[in-house]
């Protein structure tokens, strides 16, 4: 159960950066987890830490700026599901889960990073931009939900419950807003009497 509530909280981080999970994986962790990451484990460690330092500058840099934001969110997007297994799958590889499990884990994790960063192409989507408060406290939960992944993962669960609860609310909101833009008109097709353009 420990082993799950660490694969969820490692790809919840991923849901929020694709970069800085990985890197701090292989920084503070690397005796045993670094040789365990799929795909990584088969690269020159010094290859992988150039550009996972790289892309985790990136990712905190261009974060801060609109069009940053928007470039990076079609990277993270597209990669968020990969990575999201990839973590999962080292989590039970470590901890010596059986077969079926290690790909059960892998699929919930990428699962997982798509939703939760779904959810955030979402938010900046409708708010047209991030504030970037909230980037900043996505940067601090990425990097607590990776260290909680280790040495507190019950609470590392916990809050990534508590992030799932926030995306699911989102959804049900983004359709009542949706709805409500074509107005009593029309509500079997909503798109005809928009007020806000997509």
């Amino acid at each position: 159960m420990i082993e799950v509530l660490a694969a969820l909280s490692l790809s919840a981080a991923v849901g929020m950066r694709i970069a800085l999970p990985l890197l701090l994986i292989g920084l503070l962790y690397s005796d045993s987890l670094w040789a365990n990451v799929p795909l990584l484990s088969r690269i020159p460690p010094p290859l992988v830490l150039g550009v996972l330092v790289s892309w985790s500058l990136v990712e905190l840099l261009f974060s801060k700026e609109r069009l940053g934001q928007r470039l990076l969110q079609i990277v993270q997007l597209l990669f968020s599901p990969l990575v999201g297994a990839m973590v999962g799958l080292t989590v039970a590889r470590t901890a010596g889960l059986e077969s079926w499990l290690t790909w059960m884990l892998g699929v919930v994790g990428g699962l997982l990073a798509f939703v939760l960063h779904l959810v955030q192409v979402g938010w900046s989507y409708r708010l047209r931009g991030l504030p970037l408060w909230v980037i900043f406290i996505q940067d601090f939960l990425c990097v607590a939900l990776v260290l909680l992944a280790f040495d507190a993962p019950r609470q590392g669960g916990l809050i990534v419950l508590l992030m799932l609860w926030i995306a699911i609310r989102s959804s049900t909101e983004w359709r009542r807003w949706y709805l409500q833009q074509a107005g009593s008109r029309s509500t079997s097709n909503p798109r005809r009497y928009k007020q806000d353009p997509d």
